[in-house]
């Protein structure tokens, strides 16, 4: 008998509507083995099983009516410490954010998973404001990868993809402000999307400005579809948000490949140097697109590295969000974020607007790209995971983590939809990445063609072993 903590969230609806376990069932099944992989792995800084099991009964007794609340009603849920959630403080892996508060608000995402009936069994960890692309923090340690306990989970949704990769809970919510749900979507051989920036509204607005985008991290592209449909209804309190959705990101997963343009740039023109493991996986998972009846061709975006106005943007978010802590407080921050406060605390008013004119005109270029073509194709993340506790790999000569993140950060700077799919292992096991980015509001597209991957077996791999 498949284990309830295996079942994906559609699997799982469909089991309560057919009466074939319930929501407490499973809500069981979840804490259990959150609690179990919690001290090997570090995936949350909290779980609330009183809470969480309330939630569930309600849930068992609404199927019973048969009067489902929504789309996810009984589905564990587990949300990122970045997001306000109502009932308990969001810490962000900070010991400067006082534990004290009312703490009676939900996010936008939040809110929506608890209208369509959701049960919340904890909060993910997270690096200090979600500031690197690994998972470590001075308030609540390192996390680590679930296929081996010595590397990083990435980040900085780090906890969630473990947390996902593991069975305790089938659906997170994850942030993304340069790569923050794909990176340890790679690294932990679970799917994630970042969607187009507005589709998921977000409040309150990050410090990082429209660089941040909130995103469902999942077992496979057909939950992420459930999930979209539930987080991207509109909310009044972001002022950026894209308003409602036509039609259902779950009811346009069948459409295939067949006839679509895939860009295949296995290095950004030779930009990236990527390990000889992961290129030959995304290799495979490009051929898998290519059988399914994609036209499919090796081609570069013009896509001139775009780091340095990445890291004005970035610095000066990570300057405000610390911008009103006094010396004491700054003396508990992560030394890195520090650091990079530091430096974005210098820039001016001009250099800001001068990397936003580079983004500008990378979204310019990126939206004649995908005139030609309608996905992108690249490795999610040039390597596999690297040691747990480090900021970039030992020895790689790397200074911050966007310089092994190439592959991703440019696309918050455009907006653009973009996903990381599961698409096999390399010599040590550790999972390897495909990403597939689409025009800014084709959500839809980089849902469809992940979906055609899993579909064929493509795409998933071998959940890590029971630790």
């Amino acid at each position: 008998m498949t284990e309830l903590t295996e079942l994906t969230a559609v699997r799982l609806v469909e089991g309560y509507r057919k009466g074939e376990f319930s929501p407490v069932d499973v809500a069981r099944a979840a804490l259990r083995r959150a609690e179990e992989v919690q001290p090997a792995v570090n995936a949350f800084v909290r779980l609330d099983a009183e809470a969480a099991l309330a939630q569930a009964r309600d849930s068992d007794e609404r199927w019973r009516r048969g009067e489902p609340a929504g789309l996810v009603d009984g589905v564990p849920v587990s949300v990122k410490d970045i997001l306000l959630m109502r009932g308990g403080p969001t810490l962000r892996g900070s010991k400067t954010v006082p534990v004290e508060g009312r703490w009676d608000e939900d996010a936008p995402s939040v809110a929506r998973l608890r209208e369509h009936g959701a049960v919340f069994i904890g909060r993910t960890t997270t690096p200090e404001f979600g500031w690197k692309g690994v998972t470590d923090s001075p308030l609540s340690g390192v996390t680590r990868n679930p296929y081996a306990l010595s590397r990083t989970s990435g980040g900085s949704s780090g906890g969630s993809a473990a947390a996902v990769a593991l069975g305790a809970g089938p659906l997170s919510l994850g942030t993304d402000g340069g790569g923050s749900v794909r990176i340890p979507g790679a690294f932990c051989g679970i799917f994630a999307l970042k969607p187009t920036y507005g589709r998921v509204p977000l409040y309150p607005a990050s410090a990082f400005g429209t660089l941040a985008h909130v995103g469902p991290m999942t077992r496979d592209a057909a939950d992420a579809a459930l999930m979209m449909d539930v987080i991207s209804g509109s909310d009044v309190r972001d002022w950026s948000e894209l308003g409602p959705v036509s039609g259902s990101y779950a009811d346009g997963l069948e459409g295939g490949v067949r006839g679509l343009r895939v860009a295949y740039s296995p290095s950004l023109g030779g930009q990236v140097a990527v390990q000889p493991g992961v290129a030959a996986a995304v290799r495979r998972g490009v051929e898998g697109l290519a059988s399914l009846g994609a036209y499919v061709e090796e081609a570069d975006p013009d896509l001139t590295d775009p780091v340095e106005a990445f890291h004005v943007l970035w610095f000066s978010g990570a300057a405000r969000v610390t911008q009103r802590l006094g010396p004491h407080q700054r003396e508990l921050l992560d030394p890195g974020l520090r650091e990079i406060c530091g430096l974005g605390a210098g820039f001016s008013a001009l250099d800001y607007l001068a990397a936003v004119d580079v983004r500008m005109d990378l979204g310019r270029r990126m939206g004649h790209f995908h005139e030609t073509y309608d996905v992108l194709v690249t490795p999610t993340i040039p390597i596999t995971a690297f040691e747990a506790g480090a900021e970039v790999p030992h020895g790689s000569g790397h200074r911050r983590w966007t310089g092994w993140t190439p592959f991703t950060y440019p696309f918050n700077m455009t907006q653009q939809p973009a996903a990381t799919v599961p698409v096999g292992v390399d010599r040590e096991g550790l999972p390897v990445g495909l990403q597939i980015v689409a025009a800014r509001h084709r959500d839809d597209l980089v849902l469809r063609t992940a979906h055609a991957l899993y579909a064929a077996g493509v795409a998933g791999i071998t959940p890590p072993a029971p630790l």
